[in-house]
Protein backbone atom coordinates (compact mmCIF):
# COMPACT_ATOMS: atom_id res chain seq x y z
CA UNK A 1 0.00 0.00 0.00
CA UNK A 2 1.38 3.38 -1.01
CA UNK A 3 1.94 5.87 1.78
CA UNK A 4 2.38 9.60 1.37
CA UNK A 5 1.79 11.53 4.55
CA UNK A 6 0.44 11.19 8.08
CA UNK A 7 -0.79 14.81 7.90
CA UNK A 8 -2.14 15.37 4.40
CA UNK A 9 -4.47 13.38 2.17
CA UNK A 10 -3.74 15.26 -1.06
CA UNK A 11 -0.61 16.22 -2.98
CA UNK A 12 2.25 17.79 -1.08
CA UNK A 13 1.13 21.29 -0.02
CA UNK A 14 3.45 24.26 -0.02
CA UNK A 15 4.02 25.06 3.64
CA UNK A 16 3.97 28.77 4.47
CA UNK A 17 7.03 30.26 6.12
CA UNK A 18 5.10 33.02 7.89
CA UNK A 19 1.95 32.84 10.03
CA UNK A 20 -1.40 34.11 8.70
CA UNK A 21 -2.07 37.83 9.32
CA UNK A 22 -4.69 37.16 12.02
CA UNK A 23 -2.31 35.17 14.25
CA UNK A 24 -1.35 38.19 16.31
CA UNK A 25 -4.92 39.37 16.93
CA UNK A 26 -6.05 35.93 18.11
CA UNK A 27 -2.87 35.17 20.10
CA UNK A 28 -2.43 32.04 17.98
CA UNK A 29 1.28 32.76 17.69
CA UNK A 30 1.66 32.36 21.46
CA UNK A 31 -0.22 29.06 21.30
CA UNK A 32 1.95 27.68 18.49
CA UNK A 33 5.11 28.81 20.29
CA UNK A 34 4.01 26.91 23.40
CA UNK A 35 3.09 23.80 21.41
CA UNK A 36 6.38 23.64 19.51
CA UNK A 37 8.71 24.80 22.30
CA UNK A 38 10.27 21.36 22.78
CA UNK A 39 10.36 20.48 19.08
CA UNK A 40 12.53 23.21 17.56
CA UNK A 41 14.60 20.65 15.64
CA UNK A 42 11.50 19.60 13.69
CA UNK A 43 10.34 23.07 12.56
CA UNK A 44 6.68 22.28 13.22
CA UNK A 45 5.33 25.84 13.11
CA UNK A 46 4.63 25.80 9.31
CA UNK A 47 2.22 22.89 9.83
CA UNK A 48 0.22 25.12 12.18
CA UNK A 49 0.22 27.95 9.65
CA UNK A 50 -1.76 25.94 7.10
CA UNK A 51 -5.46 25.34 7.89
CA UNK A 52 -7.22 22.56 6.03
CA UNK A 53 -10.07 23.31 3.63
CA UNK A 54 -11.52 19.81 3.29
CA UNK A 55 -13.63 17.90 5.82
CA UNK A 56 -12.08 14.57 4.86
CA UNK A 57 -8.59 15.96 5.47
CA UNK A 58 -9.69 17.11 8.94
CA UNK A 59 -11.23 13.70 9.66
CA UNK A 60 -7.94 12.07 8.54
CA UNK A 61 -6.05 13.94 11.28
CA UNK A 62 -8.75 13.41 13.88
CA UNK A 63 -8.51 9.66 13.29
CA UNK A 64 -4.76 9.70 13.92
CA UNK A 65 -5.25 11.78 17.08
CA UNK A 66 -7.74 9.22 18.39
CA UNK A 67 -5.46 6.29 17.59
CA UNK A 68 -2.53 7.84 19.44
CA UNK A 69 -4.53 8.73 22.54
CA UNK A 70 -6.80 5.66 22.65
CA UNK A 71 -4.25 2.90 22.00
CA UNK A 72 -1.39 4.00 24.23
CA UNK A 73 0.89 4.54 21.25
CA UNK A 74 2.53 7.61 22.75
CA UNK A 75 5.38 5.67 24.39
CA UNK A 76 6.15 3.82 21.14
CA UNK A 77 6.19 7.10 19.21
CA UNK A 78 8.29 8.88 21.84
CA UNK A 79 10.82 6.04 21.81
CA UNK A 80 11.00 6.27 18.03
CA UNK A 81 11.43 10.05 18.25
CA UNK A 82 14.30 9.76 20.73
CA UNK A 83 16.07 7.15 18.62
CA UNK A 84 15.73 9.25 15.47
CA UNK A 85 17.12 12.25 17.30
CA UNK A 86 20.10 10.15 18.36
CA UNK A 87 20.53 9.02 14.76
CA UNK A 88 20.56 12.62 13.52
CA UNK A 89 23.05 13.57 16.21
CA UNK A 90 25.41 10.81 15.06
CA UNK A 91 25.06 11.95 11.45
CA UNK A 92 25.81 15.54 12.45
CA UNK A 93 28.88 14.41 14.35
CA UNK A 94 30.02 12.43 11.29
CA UNK A 95 29.65 15.51 9.08
CA UNK A 96 31.86 17.53 11.41
CA UNK A 97 34.75 15.06 11.12
CA UNK A 98 36.78 16.31 8.17
CA UNK A 99 40.09 14.45 8.18
CA UNK A 100 39.69 11.27 10.24
CA UNK A 101 37.84 8.91 7.93
CA UNK A 102 37.73 5.89 10.25
CA UNK A 103 36.09 7.94 13.01
CA UNK A 104 33.70 9.44 10.49
CA UNK A 105 32.73 6.00 9.21
CA UNK A 106 32.23 4.69 12.78
CA UNK A 107 29.83 7.54 13.60
CA UNK A 108 27.94 6.84 10.39
CA UNK A 109 27.69 3.16 11.32
CA UNK A 110 26.28 4.11 14.74
CA UNK A 111 23.65 6.26 13.05
CA UNK A 112 22.64 3.42 10.72
CA UNK A 113 22.45 0.95 13.60
CA UNK A 114 20.23 3.26 15.70
CA UNK A 115 18.03 3.93 12.67
CA UNK A 116 17.55 0.23 11.97
CA UNK A 117 16.55 -0.50 15.57
CA UNK A 118 14.21 2.52 15.62
CA UNK A 119 12.37 1.37 12.49
CA UNK A 120 12.02 -2.21 13.72
CA UNK A 121 10.78 -1.14 17.16
CA UNK A 122 8.27 1.24 15.59
CA UNK A 123 7.01 -1.50 13.27
CA UNK A 124 6.60 -3.86 16.21
CA UNK A 125 4.86 -1.23 18.33
CA UNK A 126 2.37 -0.32 15.61
CA UNK A 127 1.52 -3.96 15.01
CA UNK A 128 0.68 -4.63 18.67
CA UNK A 129 -2.35 -2.30 18.73
CA UNK A 130 -5.59 -2.17 16.78
CA UNK A 131 -5.31 0.89 14.58
CA UNK A 132 -8.40 2.50 13.09
CA UNK A 133 -7.00 5.60 11.39
CA UNK A 134 -6.28 5.52 7.69
CA UNK A 135 -3.02 7.31 8.25
CA UNK A 136 -1.43 4.97 10.79
CA UNK A 137 -2.79 1.83 9.12
CA UNK A 138 -1.36 2.95 5.80
CA UNK A 139 2.00 3.77 7.35
CA UNK A 140 2.11 0.45 9.21
CA UNK A 141 1.55 -1.43 5.94
CA UNK A 142 4.28 0.62 4.30
CA UNK A 143 6.69 0.13 7.20
CA UNK A 144 6.13 -3.62 7.26
CA UNK A 145 6.92 -3.84 3.56
CA UNK A 146 9.95 -1.59 3.98
CA UNK A 147 11.39 -3.61 6.88
CA UNK A 148 11.06 -6.78 4.80
CA UNK A 149 12.73 -5.19 1.79
CA UNK A 150 16.13 -6.33 0.55
CA UNK A 151 17.73 -2.92 1.04
CA UNK A 152 16.68 -2.62 4.70
CA UNK A 153 17.57 -6.21 5.53
CA UNK A 154 20.98 -5.71 3.92
CA UNK A 155 21.50 -2.53 5.96
CA UNK A 156 20.63 -4.34 9.19
CA UNK A 157 22.71 -7.46 8.57
CA UNK A 158 25.79 -5.52 7.46
CA UNK A 159 25.59 -3.03 10.34
CA UNK A 160 25.21 -5.80 12.92
CA UNK A 161 28.14 -7.76 11.48
CA UNK A 162 30.36 -4.68 11.36
CA UNK A 163 29.60 -3.75 14.96
CA UNK A 164 30.34 -7.32 16.03
CA UNK A 165 33.59 -7.36 14.03
CA UNK A 166 34.70 -4.00 15.46
CA UNK A 167 34.00 -5.20 18.99
CA UNK A 168 36.42 -8.07 18.37
CA UNK A 169 39.30 -5.70 17.54
CA UNK A 170 42.11 -5.97 20.14
CA UNK A 171 45.39 -4.13 20.19
CA UNK A 172 48.05 -2.97 22.58
CA UNK A 173 49.64 0.41 23.21
CA UNK A 174 53.16 0.90 24.46
CA UNK A 175 53.84 4.41 25.81
CA UNK A 176 57.49 5.23 26.34
CA UNK A 177 59.10 8.70 26.57
CA UNK A 178 56.68 10.41 24.23
CA UNK A 179 56.67 7.52 21.82
CA UNK A 180 53.50 5.54 21.09
CA UNK A 181 53.75 2.03 19.68
CA UNK A 182 50.67 0.22 18.37
CA UNK A 183 51.01 -3.56 18.34
CA UNK A 184 48.80 -6.65 18.19
CA UNK A 185 47.16 -7.72 21.42
CA UNK A 186 49.28 -10.41 23.07
CA UNK A 187 47.05 -11.51 25.91
CA UNK A 188 48.37 -8.95 28.38
CA UNK A 189 46.92 -8.92 31.86
CA UNK A 190 43.70 -6.97 32.30
CA UNK A 191 44.94 -4.74 35.10
CA UNK A 192 41.53 -3.32 35.82
CA UNK A 193 40.34 -6.81 36.71
CA UNK A 194 43.50 -7.44 38.75
CA UNK A 195 43.06 -4.22 40.75
CA UNK A 196 39.42 -5.01 41.42
CA UNK A 197 40.31 -8.48 42.60
CA UNK A 198 43.03 -7.12 44.92
CA UNK A 199 40.65 -4.74 46.67
CA UNK A 200 37.68 -7.14 46.73
CA UNK A 201 38.23 -7.91 50.42
CA UNK A 202 37.62 -4.26 51.29
CA UNK A 203 34.21 -4.16 49.56
CA UNK A 204 31.29 -3.18 51.76
CA UNK A 205 27.59 -3.61 51.21
CA UNK A 206 25.24 -0.76 50.18
CA UNK A 207 27.96 1.37 48.69
CA UNK A 208 26.98 4.29 46.52
CA UNK A 209 27.69 4.62 42.84
CA UNK A 210 30.51 6.95 41.95
CA UNK A 211 30.58 6.55 38.20
CA UNK A 212 32.03 9.46 36.29
CA UNK A 213 29.86 10.25 33.29
CA UNK A 214 32.04 10.86 30.26
CA UNK A 215 31.15 13.66 27.91
CA UNK A 216 29.74 12.89 24.47
CA UNK A 217 32.28 12.38 21.74
CA UNK A 218 33.38 15.78 20.45
CA UNK A 219 36.19 14.92 18.10
CA UNK A 220 39.64 13.36 18.28
CA UNK A 221 43.19 14.66 18.20
CA UNK A 222 45.91 13.75 15.72
CA UNK A 223 47.57 11.21 18.05
CA UNK A 224 44.33 9.28 18.48
CA UNK A 225 43.80 9.41 14.71
CA UNK A 226 47.25 7.97 14.02
CA UNK A 227 46.64 5.19 16.54
CA UNK A 228 43.38 4.42 14.76
CA UNK A 229 45.11 4.36 11.38
CA UNK A 230 47.63 1.83 12.61
CA UNK A 231 44.92 -0.34 14.14
CA UNK A 232 43.15 -0.25 10.76
CA UNK A 233 46.31 -1.59 9.12
CA UNK A 234 46.23 -4.50 11.53
CA UNK A 235 42.59 -5.28 10.61
CA UNK A 236 42.34 -4.28 6.95
CA UNK A 237 39.28 -6.42 6.17
CA UNK A 238 37.16 -5.00 8.99
CA UNK A 239 38.06 -1.37 8.35
CA UNK A 240 37.76 -1.89 4.60
CA UNK A 241 34.20 -3.15 5.17
CA UNK A 242 33.53 -0.11 7.38
CA UNK A 243 34.62 2.24 4.60
CA UNK A 244 32.54 0.35 2.03
CA UNK A 245 29.48 0.43 4.33
CA UNK A 246 29.55 4.22 4.50
CA UNK A 247 29.65 4.60 0.73
CA UNK A 248 27.17 1.80 -0.03
CA UNK A 249 24.54 3.02 2.44
CA UNK A 250 25.16 6.76 2.20
CA UNK A 251 21.42 7.35 1.69
CA UNK A 252 20.09 4.76 4.14
CA UNK A 253 17.39 7.07 5.54
CA UNK A 254 14.10 6.23 3.81
CA UNK A 255 12.21 9.30 2.58
CA UNK A 256 8.82 8.17 3.88
CA UNK A 257 10.23 7.22 7.28
CA UNK A 258 11.96 10.60 7.55
CA UNK A 259 8.73 12.37 6.59
CA UNK A 260 6.78 10.37 9.15
CA UNK A 261 9.38 11.19 11.79
CA UNK A 262 8.77 14.91 11.28
CA UNK A 263 5.03 14.89 10.66
CA UNK A 264 4.10 12.66 13.61
CA UNK A 265 5.59 15.31 15.89
CA UNK A 266 2.63 17.53 14.96
CA UNK A 267 0.41 15.12 16.89
CA UNK A 268 2.88 14.33 19.68
CA UNK A 269 3.59 18.01 20.38
CA UNK A 270 -0.10 18.92 20.46
CA UNK A 271 -1.15 16.00 22.67
CA UNK A 272 1.73 16.78 25.04
CA UNK A 273 0.66 20.44 25.11
CA UNK A 274 -2.87 19.47 26.19
CA UNK A 275 -1.67 17.60 29.27
CA UNK A 276 -1.10 20.76 31.32
CA UNK A 277 -4.70 21.85 30.74
CA UNK A 278 -6.14 18.46 31.65
CA UNK A 279 -4.09 18.42 34.85
CA UNK A 280 -5.69 21.79 35.64
CA UNK A 281 -9.16 20.28 35.18
CA UNK A 282 -9.84 21.81 31.75
CA UNK A 283 -11.33 19.80 28.91
CA UNK A 284 -10.43 19.40 25.24
CA UNK A 285 -12.56 17.53 22.72
CA UNK A 286 -12.65 16.59 19.06
CA UNK A 287 -15.19 18.93 17.44
CA UNK A 288 -17.86 18.12 14.90
CA UNK A 289 -16.92 20.23 11.91
CA UNK A 290 -19.31 21.17 9.12
CA UNK A 291 -18.81 23.08 5.88
CA UNK A 292 -22.56 23.75 5.51
CA UNK A 293 -24.18 24.20 8.92
CA UNK A 294 -23.50 27.47 10.74
CA UNK A 295 -25.22 26.32 13.92
CA UNK A 296 -22.06 26.35 16.03
CA UNK A 297 -21.72 25.86 19.75
CA UNK A 298 -19.26 24.84 22.48
CA UNK A 299 -19.62 23.88 26.14
CA UNK A 300 -16.99 25.11 28.61
CA UNK A 301 -14.68 26.72 26.07
CA UNK A 302 -11.79 29.03 26.93
CA UNK A 303 -9.03 31.14 25.41
CA UNK A 304 -6.09 28.71 25.10
CA UNK A 305 -3.37 31.38 25.17
CA UNK A 306 -4.84 33.07 28.26
CA UNK A 307 -5.42 29.72 30.00
CA UNK A 308 -1.80 28.73 29.33
CA UNK A 309 -0.66 31.95 31.00
CA UNK A 310 -3.05 31.64 33.96
CA UNK A 311 -2.11 28.01 34.63
CA UNK A 312 1.55 29.05 34.70
CA UNK A 313 0.66 31.70 37.28
CA UNK A 314 -1.42 29.27 39.33
CA UNK A 315 -4.67 31.15 38.62
CA UNK A 316 -8.07 29.74 37.73
CA UNK A 317 -9.60 29.71 34.25
CA UNK A 318 -13.24 30.71 33.62
CA UNK A 319 -14.84 28.69 30.78
CA UNK A 320 -17.80 29.91 28.72
CA UNK A 321 -20.59 28.35 26.66
CA UNK A 322 -22.00 29.71 23.40
CA UNK A 323 -24.22 28.65 20.53
CA UNK A 324 -25.77 29.99 17.35
CA UNK A 325 -29.00 28.47 16.07
CA UNK A 326 -31.23 28.93 13.04
CA UNK A 327 -30.39 32.15 11.20
CA UNK A 328 -28.16 33.51 13.97
CA UNK A 329 -24.74 34.42 12.66
CA UNK A 330 -22.97 37.18 14.63
CA UNK A 331 -22.31 37.56 18.33
CA UNK A 332 -22.43 41.20 19.38
CA UNK A 333 -20.44 41.35 22.61
CA UNK A 334 -20.93 44.26 24.99
CA UNK A 335 -20.37 44.97 28.67
CA UNK A 336 -17.81 46.58 30.95
CA UNK A 337 -14.15 46.85 30.07
CA UNK A 338 -11.84 44.10 31.32
CA UNK A 339 -14.85 41.81 31.55
CA UNK A 340 -13.78 39.18 29.02
CA UNK A 341 -15.23 40.58 25.77
CA UNK A 342 -12.00 40.46 23.76
CA UNK A 343 -11.15 37.10 25.31
CA UNK A 344 -14.48 35.75 24.05
CA UNK A 345 -13.74 37.01 20.54
CA UNK A 346 -10.26 35.47 20.54
CA UNK A 347 -11.64 32.21 21.91
CA UNK A 348 -14.18 32.03 19.06
CA UNK A 349 -11.42 32.46 16.49
CA UNK A 350 -9.02 30.04 18.18
CA UNK A 351 -11.67 27.33 18.36
CA UNK A 352 -12.43 27.49 14.65
CA UNK A 353 -8.78 27.72 13.64
CA UNK A 354 -7.67 24.75 15.77
CA UNK A 355 -10.61 22.75 14.40
CA UNK A 356 -9.44 23.55 10.86
CA UNK A 357 -6.07 21.96 11.74
CA UNK A 358 -7.77 18.72 12.78
CA UNK A 359 -6.82 19.36 16.42
CA UNK A 360 -8.74 19.02 19.67
CA UNK A 361 -10.39 22.26 20.80
CA UNK A 362 -10.99 23.61 24.31
CA UNK A 363 -14.34 22.50 25.67
CA UNK A 364 -16.36 19.41 26.56
CA UNK A 365 -18.39 19.40 23.36
CA UNK A 366 -18.08 21.44 20.16
CA UNK A 367 -19.80 22.00 16.81
CA UNK A 368 -17.83 24.32 14.56
CA UNK A 369 -17.81 25.66 11.02
CA UNK A 370 -15.11 25.05 8.41
CA UNK A 371 -14.33 28.52 7.07
CA UNK A 372 -12.63 29.38 3.79
CA UNK A 373 -10.88 32.49 5.15
CA UNK A 374 -10.57 34.07 8.58
CA UNK A 375 -10.48 37.86 8.96
CA UNK A 376 -9.81 39.92 12.08
CA UNK A 377 -10.07 43.63 12.73
CA UNK A 378 -8.51 44.63 16.04
CA UNK A 379 -7.51 48.11 17.07
CA UNK A 380 -4.07 49.18 15.85
CA UNK A 381 -1.84 52.11 16.57
CA UNK A 382 -1.77 54.82 13.94
CA UNK A 383 0.83 54.30 11.24
CA UNK A 384 2.58 57.57 10.40
CA UNK A 385 3.85 56.07 7.13
CA UNK A 386 0.43 55.74 5.48
CA UNK A 387 -0.62 59.23 6.68
CA UNK A 388 -4.10 57.97 7.55
CA UNK A 389 -5.99 58.89 10.69
CA UNK A 390 -7.42 56.16 12.91
CA UNK A 391 -10.97 56.41 11.55
CA UNK A 392 -9.79 56.33 7.94
CA UNK A 393 -7.53 53.38 8.71
CA UNK A 394 -10.46 51.49 10.25
CA UNK A 395 -12.57 52.14 7.16
CA UNK A 396 -9.83 51.12 4.72
CA UNK A 397 -9.10 47.87 6.58
CA UNK A 398 -12.73 46.83 6.95
CA UNK A 399 -13.39 47.68 3.30
CA UNK A 400 -10.59 45.32 2.26
CA UNK A 401 -12.00 42.59 4.51
CA UNK A 402 -15.54 42.89 3.17
CA UNK A 403 -14.29 42.93 -0.41
CA UNK A 404 -12.50 39.61 0.10
CA UNK A 405 -14.92 37.85 2.44
CA UNK A 406 -17.39 35.23 1.23
CA UNK A 407 -20.40 33.59 2.78
CA UNK A 408 -18.06 30.89 4.17
CA UNK A 409 -15.70 33.32 5.86
CA UNK A 410 -15.20 34.00 9.56
CA UNK A 411 -15.03 37.60 10.78
CA UNK A 412 -13.87 38.79 14.22
CA UNK A 413 -13.90 42.51 15.02
CA UNK A 414 -12.90 44.27 18.20
CA UNK A 415 -13.87 47.83 19.21
CA UNK A 416 -14.09 49.79 15.99
CA UNK A 417 -14.82 53.50 15.44
CA UNK A 418 -13.83 54.48 18.96
CA UNK A 419 -12.09 57.54 17.53
CA UNK A 420 -15.21 59.20 16.17
CA UNK A 421 -18.47 60.56 17.62
CA UNK A 422 -21.15 58.22 18.92
CA UNK A 423 -23.56 59.29 16.19
CA UNK A 424 -21.04 58.61 13.41
CA UNK A 425 -19.95 55.31 15.01
CA UNK A 426 -23.56 54.10 15.10
CA UNK A 427 -24.14 55.14 11.49
CA UNK A 428 -20.98 53.47 10.16
CA UNK A 429 -21.47 50.34 12.26
CA UNK A 430 -25.03 49.83 11.02
CA UNK A 431 -23.82 50.14 7.43
CA UNK A 432 -21.17 47.52 8.13
CA UNK A 433 -23.58 45.20 9.91
CA UNK A 434 -25.96 45.40 6.97
CA UNK A 435 -23.14 44.31 4.64
CA UNK A 436 -22.07 41.52 7.02
CA UNK A 437 -25.63 40.25 7.25
CA UNK A 438 -25.99 40.18 3.48
CA UNK A 439 -22.80 38.11 3.25
CA UNK A 440 -24.23 35.73 5.88
CA UNK A 441 -20.80 35.30 7.50
CA UNK A 442 -20.19 33.91 10.97
CA UNK A 443 -18.52 36.25 13.36
CA UNK A 444 -18.02 38.13 16.60
CA UNK A 445 -18.19 41.91 17.02
CA UNK A 446 -17.01 43.40 20.29
CA UNK A 447 -18.50 46.87 20.58
CA UNK A 448 -19.57 49.64 22.93
CA UNK A 449 -22.64 50.27 20.75
CA UNK A 450 -25.69 48.58 22.23
CA UNK A 451 -27.68 49.44 19.08
CA UNK A 452 -25.90 46.67 17.15
CA UNK A 453 -26.97 43.93 19.54
CA UNK A 454 -30.54 43.89 18.18
CA UNK A 455 -29.77 44.87 14.60
CA UNK A 456 -31.68 41.94 13.04
CA UNK A 457 -32.41 38.23 13.47
CA UNK A 458 -28.81 37.32 12.59
CA UNK A 459 -27.28 39.21 15.52
CA UNK A 460 -27.11 37.73 19.01
CA UNK A 461 -26.49 39.90 22.02
CA UNK A 462 -24.04 38.52 24.57
CA UNK A 463 -22.92 40.52 27.59
CA UNK A 464 -19.93 40.09 29.87
CA UNK A 465 -21.46 39.54 33.29
CA UNK A 466 -20.56 41.36 36.49
CA UNK A 467 -21.13 40.35 40.08
CA UNK A 468 -24.77 41.29 40.95
CA UNK A 469 -23.69 42.20 44.46
CA UNK A 470 -20.87 44.39 43.21
CA UNK A 471 -21.08 45.51 39.57
CA UNK A 472 -17.44 46.64 39.64
CA UNK A 473 -16.33 43.00 40.02
CA UNK A 474 -15.96 41.05 36.76
CA UNK A 475 -16.98 37.39 36.59
CA UNK A 476 -15.48 36.87 33.08
CA UNK A 477 -18.64 34.97 32.17
CA UNK A 478 -20.38 35.92 28.91
CA UNK A 479 -24.14 35.28 28.70
CA UNK A 480 -26.85 35.67 26.09
CA UNK A 481 -29.09 38.59 27.04
CA UNK A 482 -30.10 41.99 25.70
CA UNK A 483 -27.49 44.72 25.98
CA UNK A 484 -28.46 47.53 28.35
CA UNK A 485 -25.17 49.24 29.13
CA UNK A 486 -26.16 49.52 32.79
CA UNK A 487 -23.34 47.40 34.16
CA UNK A 488 -20.78 49.48 32.29
CA UNK A 489 -22.39 52.75 33.38
CA UNK A 490 -22.57 51.64 37.01
CA UNK A 491 -18.95 50.51 37.01
CA UNK A 492 -17.82 53.89 35.65
CA UNK A 493 -19.98 55.68 38.18
CA UNK A 494 -18.44 53.69 41.00
CA UNK A 495 -14.95 54.34 39.69
CA UNK A 496 -15.57 58.10 39.83
CA UNK A 497 -17.59 57.86 43.08
CA UNK A 498 -20.76 59.34 41.62
CA UNK A 499 -23.27 56.57 42.38
CA UNK A 500 -26.44 57.49 44.30
CA UNK A 501 -25.16 55.92 47.50
CA UNK A 502 -21.75 57.60 47.35
CA UNK A 503 -23.20 61.01 46.50
CA UNK A 504 -25.70 60.68 49.32
CA UNK A 505 -22.91 59.66 51.68
CA UNK A 506 -20.88 62.75 50.81
CA UNK A 507 -23.92 65.04 51.22
CA UNK A 508 -24.66 63.64 54.66
CA UNK A 509 -21.02 64.05 55.63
Amino acid sequence: MAFRSILFTDLDPVLPTEPPPFFGDLNLGKIVDSITAGWKDYNLAPFYYLPLKDLDAIAYRQEVMRDITDTGLMKTLNDFTNQMRTMRQYLEEAKKIEFYNHAKDRRFLSAAEVYGKAVECLRDGLRTVELKSRGLRGFTDYLTEYVNSFSFQTLRSESRKLISDLSSVRYGLLLDSGRVTVRPFSGEIDYSAAVEATFEKFRREATGKYWLESARWDGMNHIEAQIQDRVARMYPEIFGALDKFSSTHADFLDESVARFDREIQFYIAYITFLEKFRRAGLSFCQPQVSSTSKEVGVREAFDVALADKLIGEGSGVVPNDFFLAGRERVFVVSGPNQGGKTTFARMFGQLHYLASLGCHVPGKEARLFLFDRLFTHFEQEEDIINLRGKLQDDLVRIHQILENASTSSLLIMNEMFSSTTLQDAVYLSKKMMSRISSLDVLGVWVTFLDELASFNEKTVSVVSRVDPANPAVRTFKVERRPADGLAYALAIAQKHRVTYELIKERINA
